[in-house]
């Protein structure tokens, strides 16, 4: 079985959130973007991937489609592990981290839901895990700068059911008021993007420990500087968590013998597809460090990291859920969370195929 072709198709789905569009990340973001990878084979199975592409949709699909598909067209589809590591090695000049490994992250979870179609199996079953009934869900909440916000978005999370609250937030007065508008019984993290030298990091970590924090997101910059994460968590006695920047197992590796963090965060749509996924959950294992993944995707990355949690006989482990209304959903009703849990598609492979009708109204 080969692989026939190799296409892509961004969308943009509409959303909002409670706030202000303006300032978000790289720029001013209205809509949820995906960019999704189709693979074809000459047996005329079709399997869907997704390749991170926020701020940089034009640059991965240049990746994919100049550098990554003249290579991997006529390969073996089944042999997704080798090929892996042939196109990672046959693309190492331009180095395994950023965009190319974001391009290749789309076509191995394509290749991965082919396998499990033609298997007639869903991924989960493919990968050895057993049916659950639902896998644990946590609210993330985009930035707001504005504590009153962050608690009326905080108590509106609760009221739907979460148990577990992620701000992206940098200043103690939200982090104060997402912790009043939840109480002592829900957990909260705090997502802050890698804002702060060491010294800012300890000297805020410190202010923010009185919230009980269950865990303190890339609190510094860079975020491979992981002696330095390290020192924060034994010196504060805060749970650290970090790696939805990272690419491979091997950055994984590194920071996971550092003693950096409490909760690894590999995003199968950045770390190489559910092939290097599943070897950094190995570290992990190895390590004794809990496996969370970043998830905060609506397309086939999404899918695909409910069925790697699943697929896992080992407890813990939650699914991030960007605490936004989409005006749109690839996947219907399966991105909504019902009394704190998604359920697990059954289907063969990722389980659903993304919506038609949705590509065709929403692709850009």
């Amino acid at each position: 079985m080969k692989i026939a072709r190799i296409d892509s198709l961004s969308i943009k789905v509409p959303y909002t959130f409670g706030g202000s569009h303006k300032g978000e990340g790289l720029r001013t973001w209205t809509t949820n973007n995906i960019l999704l990878v189709r693979v074809e084979t000459d047996t005329g199975l079709v399997g869907w991937g997704e390749a991170f592409c926020y701020g940089c949709t034009d640059a991965v699909k240049a990746a994919l489609h100049n550098m990554v598909a003249p290579l991997a067209i006529g390969q073996d589809a089944r042999d997704i592990a080798g090929l892996s590591y042939d196109l990672q090695q046959k693309l190492h000049l331009f180095g395994r981290y950023g965009l190319t490994i974001f391009a290749l992250s789309g076509l191995d979870i394509a290749l991965w839901d082919i396998a499990g179609k033609a298997a007639n199996l869903p991924l989960y079953r493919l990968l050895g895990g057993a049916r659950r009934d639902g896998l644990p869900a946590y609210a993330s909440l985009l930035k707001y700068r504005d504590p009153e916000k962050v608690a009326a978005r905080t108590a509106q999370a609760v009221a739907e059911g979460y148990r577990r609250i992620k701000l992206h937030e940098t200043e103690e007065p939200e982090v104060r008021a997402a912790r009043l508008a939840a109480g002592d019984g829900v957990a909260i993290m705090v997502d802050t993007n890698c804002p702060w030298t060491p010294e800012q990091a300890r000297h805020m970590t410190l202010k923010l420990r009185p919230y009980d924090l269950f865990w303190l997101e890339e609190p510094i910059f860079p975020p491979e500087d992981f002696s330095a994460i390290a020192r924060l968590r034994q010196g504060t006695g805060v749970a650290m968590a970090a790696g939805e920047n990272l690419c491979t197992s091997f950055q994984f590796r590194d920071m996971l013998a550092a003693g950096a963090v409490d909760y690894a965060q590999p995003s199968v749509t950045k770390v190489g597809g559910i092939t290097e996924f599943l070897k950094v959950a190995t570290l992990c294992d190895a390590a004794g460090v809990t496996l969370m993944p970043h998830s905060p995707y609506f397309g086939p990355g999404f899918l695909a990291t409910l069925h790697l949690l699943a697929a896992r006989g080992t407890p813990g482990g939650m699914i991030e859920r960007y605490h936004m209304d989409l005006e749109a959903s690839l996947y219907g009703e399966l991105i909504m969370p019902k009394d704190g849990n998604f359920a697990l598609p059954t289907g063969p492979g990722l389980g659903r195929d993304p919506d038609p009708d949705v590509i065709k109204t929403y692709g850009a």
